[in-house]
């Protein structure tokens, strides 16, 4: 499919420009696949020679599409994704050839069926938990699955030494973003929370992948630069504050700027906008699949049970982050983060004694009074 959407002229020039630059790469004859989650292994789809680009789910002006078909109370992300679908408003899901999704909640594996009616939409299918044999075992089968589906839907075949090179490439790809995750270690950070999720989200948009790490390694090398000649020495007397929970790109401005604006400082960010995946590198020594199995099989989601990676993080984060608060956002109806909060406020106040916030929200606007009243009242106590 090259052709734009009937109503193309209707759409903003930011997305308009989106639906372009797509169409281009298509043009060429380049594949694109659509992603959602941390749990893809894009290494098997670049080896495709494909492009994995991040679907669109944080905004809620297409949710009204999305309720003629899903539930109201779904969470915002999968009605906001499956919005931007059904009505041809995301450019990447518009142009995709394939479409990979995870069994990460039970709202979005029953959204993908109605999804496969408008892309091929294969799905992989995550075990319960980490640590036993058969979970390994079960995960990389999916893998092998998603090699052999993408090598039937592109005509090709992928061997071991493209995915050996897509693993060294996307390791430097994730030593690159985990630097500039880790300017939020300096005392004050050269960048705000704010910029630095903004930043990440639409590198997911992005095709060309050098010029990302480029541009992303300059940025760092500016900040630290800036940290270096205006800010050392100069500690910051701002809260300093750890995001932990579900993705918050799309209460990036309700939670993340009110935060900041109040007058604490989002330095760390321990979910699947953050360092989630990008903390540890896939083993460039053994087998290839192994290695991509074993990588992906531990990101620490809540979707796991149990989950004791995901503790393990904070722990470190909080100390390395020098952390004096920690907020959790859940999206509304995320139930596996919903209930796996009782276990992290314990760990965080009790172990780690810090204080902690639990957000529950949506993409609406209507709680945003209340919410900027509860970070007030939070960053106070601190």
């Amino acid at each position: 499919m090259l052709k734009l959407p009937e109503n193309f002229e209707s759409y903003e020039e930011a997305r308009r420009e989106g639906f372009l630059k797509v169409k281009a790469l298509k043009e060429k004859g380049t594949p694109v696949v659509g992603v959602f989650c941390t749990y893809t292994p894009i290494e098997l789809i670049h080896a495709a020679g494909a492009v994995a680009v991040s679907l669109c789910g944080t905004s809620d002006v297409p949710i009204h599409h999305a309720e003629k078909h899903l539930p109201k109370n779904l969470c915002p992300l999968i009605k906001s994704s499956y919005g931007f679908a059904v009505s041809d408003t995301c450019p990447y899901f518009y142009f995709s050839d394939l479409v990979v999704g995870e069994t990460t909640c039970d709202g979005k594996k029953k959204m993908y069926e109605l999804l496969n009616e408008l892309r091929p939409t294969h799905v992989m299918h995550l075990p319960q938990g980490q640590d036993k044999e058969h979970g390994f075992k079960y995960w990389r089968e999916e893998l092998v699955r998603l090699k052999e589906v993408l090598e039937e839907k592109f005509n090709l075949e992928i061997t071991e030494e493209m995915l050996r090179d897509e693993i060294r490439e996307r390791n430097r790809e994730r030593k690159v973003l985990l630097d500039f995750y880790e300017l939020g270690k300096l005392n004050p950070s050269p960048i705000s929370g704010h910029e630095v999720n903004e930043t990440m989200e639409a590198l997911g948009f992005q095709f060309d992948r050098k010029a990302q790490c480029d541009f992303i390694e300059e940025r760092t090398k500016e900040l630290r630069k800036k940290y270096e000649n205006e800010l050392k020495g100069t500690k910051s007397n701002r809260p300093r504050i750890l995001i932990t929970g579900c993705p918050v790109g799309g209460v990036r401005e309700k939670v993340l700027k009110t935060i900041e604006d109040s007058g604490a400082d989002i330095v760390a960010f321990e979910n699947c906008s953050g360092v989630r995946e990008k903390a540890n590198l896939v083993d460039e020594t053994i087998d290839p699949i192994d290695a991509l199995t074993e990588k992906y099989l531990n990101v620490s989601c809540s979707v796991m049970t149990p989950n004791p990676r995901r503790f393990e993080a904070l722990d470190e984060m909080i100390d390395e982050y020098e952390i004096d608060g920690v907020i959790e956002v859940v999206l509304q109806a995320c139930h596996t983060f919903n209930v796996e909060s009782y276990n992290i406020k314990r760990f965080v106040t009790e172990k780690k004694d810090k204080p902690y916030l639990y957000i529950e929200t949506d993409y609406s606007k209507l709680d945003v009074g209340q919410i900027n009243t509860r970070i007030n009242a939070f960053l106070e106590m601190i």
